[in-house]
């Protein structure tokens, strides 16, 4: 229970015991550092129904506290601010209860809840995974590991773009240029195989373009009329009839991207429960149309294309059956989500994870399903996020400029190598354990850079920058839950004991009050679908342990209560630090 859930009783029943008044909200917010308090309760909202000046209202307030509720040791007044002062055997009570739980801050799921699923990574099959798909998939896996630690069951899947003339032309180009290559016979991962071929497509295709803008066509006719861009949409549409020889050549170059991305995945460490493939969802939500043209969610034009028309809503007339019958992707959308629901009917909400590019997309999907009287529909969210760039500027997958998720990852692990071989304390280290480090050195400080940011914004990552070993950065706060391990491993003398400490020094109080917050941040970030919130607690408290750090004495503490109350203290800051990673899906070694 926080402390506002512990006050608020008590001083309803101090308003109503002074003032005689009922008052139903109170309203906390947190001390600000040039006063002394724990928590402080705004007054002025109370002037509305106590006729008093806010000092004296306040005073009386907090004097009925300090007699009557054991928690509160003494109080200030400032202005319109009653400034709590909370007793340390609060602290340490709180202390007490949770330094044994390992699953502190996570809520165990209620089995009759319904259960969320977060799509994230939803990549085509003609290239591989680049720097936008890192920001992706970390922030989907991320928000899917919190929502699950806030005590929901949660489905991770992502639906993969394996159709359409994009990966036509890298089949064609294949066909054409690739002398029967392979993974194997080229060494290179499936994915990048097939990525190479898609931009092997484009510059065929603008050299088609060129010598037939020389002969006298326009950049419109030449674009039409390129002979490689006709057979691409001559194999789309033997593709959709079911021919025999573009389906196996689709197969085995899929099966190659599948088997890169499964790779990456890996090392990046996501993972999914459920796999959803555009081949096998393009034709659903059809059957829905009519199921809405029914129901007068839907109207049909003249020439027998339907519409939904939400002009009303402030939006626009949208298309969701062209007049010659086929589907557009937001048909597809609308029967895809139905579809999931009746392949997991426990399913209640869903989290997609997808660029600020699609805003407009999704408020028309959302409105659209809710509109055909889905009762889940109101428990779907977009999580909206801003383009990743670098100093070199924007990517071009067609180009080939592109930055590749593998060499990113590897790039970052060579650069926490070269700054972990400057600093020069990792003498003792197999090459094993080193390259086991700086990979997790590495990722963790790229995943961190990313998700310290709110989603909505725009990142410029910087690959340097993100390594550093100070400042808000991932390698920091792994380099403090290294320490801290450091620390445990030299106490030589039993420290698994409850506290009989009676008072805190002020850091130690600190920590603990940091610490109280953890359970409140997780849910607050499921709320809010911020992996940012649980990054940036956790640097605050590795600032507050650091700050304890400095300014306390652990190991070499002479009073045996307080050096044992300070090592359980620092114990479970690296608990706490290495929870809140693991909601990121950042690792933290045990010595660096």
């Amino acid at each position: 229970m926080s402390l506002s859930q512990i006050l608020t009783p008590s001083i309803q029943k101090a308003i109503q015991a002074l003032f005689d008044v009922t008052v139903e909200k109170i309203e906390f917010q947190t001390t600000r550092k040039e006063f002394e308090g724990d928590i402080t309760m705004v007054i002025f909202p109370l002037l509305k129904v106590i006729k008093s000046n806010p000092v004296e209202l306040g005073n009386k307030i907090g004097n009925y506290l300090v007699e009557n509720v054991s928690e509160v040791a003494r109080f200030n007044v400032v202005s319109g601010f009653l400034n709590i002062v909370i007793a340390d055997s609060y602290y340490l009570n709180f202390f007490n209860e949770i330094k044994d739980n390992t699953k502190f801050g996570y809520v165990t799921p209620n089995p009759e809840d319904k259960a969320i699923m977060v799509e994230y990574s939803s990549p085509n099959t003609n290239k591989p995974l680049h720097l936008g798909h890192v920001r992706n998939n970390l922030l989907g896996y991320s928000v899917a590991e919190i929502i699950k630690a806030s005590g929901k069951k949660v489905y991770k899947t992502q639906i993969i773009n394996d159709r359409g003339i994009h990966i036509c032309k890298s089949m064609l180009a294949w066909q054409k240029f690739g002398n029967g290559e392979t993974p194997e016979s080229s060494n290179l991962k499936g994915d990048k195989l097939v990525g190479k071929y898609y931009v092997e497509f484009d510059k065929a295709y603008k050299a088609e373009i060129s010598q037939l803008m020389e002969a006298g066509k326009t950049e419109e006719e030449a674009k039409k009329q390129s002979p490689i861009i006709i057979e691409a949409q001559e194999m789309l549409k033997k593709w959709e009839s079911g021919d025999e020889a573009v389906i196996s050549l689709w197969k085995m170059m899929n099966q190659w991207v599948y088997d890169g991305f499964a790779i990456t995945y890996k090392n990046l460490g996501v993972n999914f429960d459920k796999y959803y493939y555009e081949s096998n969802t393009y034709l659903l939500g059809k059957d829905v149309v009519q199921v809405g043209l029914d129901k007068g969610v839907f109207e049909k034009d003249p020439d027998g294309s339907v519409w939904i028309d939400l002009t009303d809503e402030g939006l626009d007339r949208k298309i969701v059956l062209r007049s010659d019958g086929t589907a557009v992707y937001m048909t597809q959308d609308i029967g895809t989500a139905i579809q999931r629901v009746k392949d997991m009917p426990d399913v209640g909400g869903m989290v997609y994870t997808v660029g600020n590019e699609q805003d407009y997309h999704f408020k028309v999907l959302f409105l659209i399903l809710k509109k055909l009287g889905f009762d889940w529909a109101s428990s779907l969210y977009h999580l909206s996020y801003g383009m990743v760039d670098l100093p070199s500027g924007k990517m071009k997958s067609r180009e080939g400029t592109v930055v590749d998720a593998d060499d990113l990852m590897q790039d970052m692990t060579d650069t926490a190598k070269q700054i972990s071989e400057d600093l020069g304390k990792l003498d003792s280290y197999s090459t094993e354990e080193k390259a086991k480090l700086y990979q997790t050195i590495g990722l963790g400080a790229l995943k961190y850079y990313i998700l310290k940011v709110d989603p909505k914004k725009r990142i410029l990552f910087n690959p340097e920058e993100s390594v550093d070993f100070a400042g808000n950065t991932g390698p920091f706060i792994q380099y403090t839950y290294a320490r801290i391990q450091s620390i445990i491993r030299k106490a030589d003398f039993e420290f698994s004991v409850k506290t009989n400490t009676e008072e805190l020094h002020e850091k130690e109080k600190e920590l603990v009050k940091q610490i109280e917050l953890f359970p409140e941040v997780i849910q607050n970030a499921a709320h809010n679908h911020s992996p940012a919130l649980i990054a940036n607690y956790t640097y605050d408290l590795v600032k507050e342990y650091n700050s304890f750090y400095q300014s306390v004495h652990i190991l070499g503490e002479v009073d045996l209560t307080k050096k044992v109350f300070r090592v359980q203290l620092s114990q479970k800051v690296a608990e706490v630090i290495k929870a809140a990673f693991s909601l990121l899906g950042i690792e933290v070694p045990e010595r660096m």
